[in-house]
């Protein structure tokens, strides 16, 4: 749930973290900071303003308070880097070049938790004292080389757990760089006396303020694990659930009941529009919509951008110019065909119906009649009204009557005033702690798609005679092959837990959207790496692991999978040609028979271009050879007939047909890898549009060639052409 909630992190950033030790290819400082910014950059993903963080070094070079505390004694070689507030790309960034290992071993890590609890106290605290709603944490990040004076540890320990105000209480964290772990079954060889009493008075320590004790390399390993967001539930729905006519009768039933989503979905973060800035005042530039300034600053070289809607209409009194009109000028219309059909405000509210917010029982079904593909929307749940004893009563009573009844209801829902009203379905849902009734929308009669398929298992002859045994329906041996192949490849069984017995594999738990954390944790990493030089890292491995089916169970299916293709009679097709150009003509597969169909047929190799006939008589030119001299002959038949279209138009009657037939070679062209010879003949074709060569002024047929964006094709169209981006853009001016 989201609330209010103040981080501090305390980060050892001695000079023992810049060692690399015990096999790793990175510093202990640079492993510790996978950490640090993986829950950084999450907290700042989340765009909430009342989630601060706060970052403390420790065993720094240099001393700096920020005014946490004002006398310096007894707190040398600690910086507090940032005060604690939402942080934003641009402190990531700053953050990033002070976090560094030191040059000295100086520094007391215990003096640090007492800066991070002032600090703490003073952000969360009101005017007159008393701590305000927060959840509080200090997060530890040490190796415990360095020194620790352990003489007011009692006094942390009482602050830490709240002792004098439980609403005070701080959630402590500690994760140790290469610290013991007798449940992973781990420990340092040849650790020095100092960071094994450290190790131990910090356990003690942790564990008497009630905080959790871990080592960096469990935590680094759950971060490939994602994090499920959870979010404050709040109520579509505020009012009764009614069985009977409440307004004209007494005898009804009413209880006071509310609506909660049961599940939401999660979607991928979208990007933002952001113009470079073109000044160092960082106003921006107006290049696509309105630069927003410096409300939202990216790294000091990008401006958000707002988009502005303007509608324009022809201009009644300069005609070719267009006038812009306000959105209140604006009348509804709806589209009928190609037609907008004006429907005026005082008509529109006619047909709206006038509704009351309510949840009425219509009617009851049995539990078994209902058809789970009937639900229409997201579930949600029906609960009773808070802090409303009579209701818990009754809304209890009802679901234990439907439960024992096997029955469900169904409800007429409008959850505002006006809103049009849904028919919905009511299950009840009892379990150990809860009781609710699951509520879904069901569809109406306009919603209903019926269709009708010819059955699977038989066929239907004109005079209405059933067949079973055809080639088209799937034999006995066939249905048994494939029995057999999907028992095989069950998943149900395949997984193993804790105890090594057999259970489900790909649990919903255990699965996780890799659309949605891959685009997460990608920026993430980019957030914290600015170059864009560097690779992106791989997806963790368990966003890929249910990807595709274990290789155990493929081997053990390898022979239901043969005894299947034997029985489906399964042969090997030739892979389909993807281009006809050069090279593929040269690697045309022959046809299995050896035979030259066409020269049996006596078709042609080359075919006229037929005027009449134009599309499907070139498309029939250049599929009947292979040989790069007719291809040109048919290209060049079909370019003449655009121009006498073009030519003999009347107006812009024959643009249309002339447009079509570009657009065919153009496509036909390209799949060949022939572009060039396209090319050719846009290009000349622009210089007779533009230059009156085809009958007068053809200017207008230009601008749709440019509107339908048929000019040269490039190299990222096609690999055979030798025309640049850059060139196919230029071309389309003038």
């Amino acid at each position: 749930m989201a609330g209010k909630e103040a981080t501090v992190f305390i980060l050892d950033l001695g000079e023992t973290m810049g060692e690399i030790r015990y096999g790793r290819k990175q510093s202990d400082l640079d492993w510790a900071m996978e950490y640090v910014w993986d829950k950084i950059t999450t907290t700042v993903s989340t765009e909430r303003k009342t989630a601060l963080m706060s970052v403390i070094g420790v065993r720094t070079d240099r001393t700096d308070l920020q005014g946490v505390i004002k006398d310096d004694e007894g707190y040398e070689n600690i910086t507090v880097f940032s005060e604690l507030k939402a942080y934003l790309l641009p402190d990531i960034r700053k953050l990033q070049g002070n976090l560094k290992p030191s040059s000295t071993s100086s520094g007391d890590l215990l003096s640090a938790v007492a800066v991070a609890i002032m600090q703490i106290d003073k952000a969360t605290s009101g005017k007159n004292g008393n701590p305000l709603k927060y959840d509080r944490r200090i997060i530890i990040v040490t190796d415990g080389r360095g020194q620790m004076d352990t003489s007011d540890l009692s006094g942390f320990t009482s602050k830490i757990r709240g002792d004098d105000n439980p609403d005070a209480k701080i959630e402590l964290v500690l994760l140790g760089v290469d610290f013991d772990d007798a449940e992973n079954g781990y420990k340092e060889e040849d650790k020095d006396d100092s960071k094994e009493q450290n190790e131990a008075t910090l356990r003690e320590f942790v564990e008497d303020c009630g905080g959790s004790f871990g080592t960096l390399a469990e935590a680094v390993e759950q971060l490939q694990i994602p994090r499920i967001k959870e979010t404050r539930p709040t109520p579509s729905y505020r009012g009764t659930l009614t069985l009977g006519d409440a307004v004209n009768y007494q005898s009804t039933l009413t209880i006071d009941v509310e609506r909660y989503p049961c599940t939401m979905v999660a979607k991928p973060p979208s990007a933002s529009s952001f113009a470079a800035r073109s000044d160092l005042a960082g106003s921006g530039t107006q290049s696509t919509g309105t630069v927003m300034g410096d409300e939202y600053p990216m790294d000091g070289q990008l401006s958000a951008v707002r988009n502005q809607r303007v509608h324009q209409v022809d201009n009644p009194d300069d005609p070719g110019q267009k006038m812009n009109v306000e959105s209140d000028e604006l009348e509804r219309g709806f589209e009928y065909g190609r037609t907008a059909v004006h429907i005026s405000e005082s008509d529109a509210n006619v047909v709206n119906i006038e509704t009351t917010p309510g949840l009425e029982l219509v009617g009851f079904i049995y539990a078994d009649q209902f058809d789970r593909y009937l639900a229409m929307s997201r579930s949600n749940h029906i609960v009773p009204q808070r802090s409303n004893p009579q209701a818990k009563l009754a809304l209890s009573s009802f679901i234990m009557a439907l439960y024992e009844a096997e029955y469900y209801a169904v409800a007429r829902l409008v959850t505002k005033e006006n809103k049009p009203p849904l028919i919905v379905l009511l299950v009840p849902r009892i379990e150990l702690d809860t009781e609710a009734l699951i509520e879904v929308e069901l569809p109406f009669e306009e919603d209903m798609r019926r269709y009708k398929f010819p059955p699977l298992d038989k066929k239907l002859t004109v005079s209405g005679k059933a067949i079973t045994e055809h080639k088209d329906l799937p034999n006995d041996e066939l249905i048994q092959s494939m029995s057999d192949y999907v028992d095989a490849m069950d998943l149900s069984t395949f997984g193993r837990d804790d105890e090594g017995e057999p259970t489900e594999y790909a649990k919903p738990e255990d699965t996780y959207s890799p659309l949605l954390h891959r685009v997460s944790q990608i920026i993430r990493w980019r957030a914290t790496h600015s170059d864009p030089t560097l690779p992106l890292p791989g997806p963790p491995q368990i966003l890929t692991k249910y990807s595709h089916p274990p290789a155990e169970l493929l081997q053990n299916a390898e022979d239901q999978l043969a005894a299947l293709a034997t029985a489906a009679d399964v042969k090997k097709v030739p892979p389909k040609t993807k281009g006809r150009g050069k090279r593929s003509r040269a690697d045309a597969e022959k046809p299995l028979s050896g035979l030259d169909v066409d020269a049996l047929l006596g078709n042609p190799k080359r075919v006229k271009i037929d005027a009449t006939n134009l599309i499907p008589s070139f498309k029939r030119a250049i599929n009947a050879t292979d040989d790069l001299d007719a291809i040109q002959e048919a290209a060049d038949a079909m370019a003449a007939a655009i121009r006498k279209l073009v030519k003999n138009s009347v107006g812009d009657s024959a643009y249309g047909r002339a447009l079509e037939a570009m657009r065919v070679m153009r496509d036909e062209m390209t799949e060949m890898e022939e572009p060039e010879m396209w090319n050719s003949f846009v290009r000349v074709l622009k210089k007779e549009l533009l230059g009156g060569e085809l009958g007068g002024d053809r200017r207008e047929m230009w601008w749709k060639v440019r509107g339908s964006r048929y000019g040269l094709v490039d190299r990222k169209k096609c690999f055979a052409s030798g025309v640049t981006e850059d060139e196919a853009r230029e071309f389309y001016k003038g």
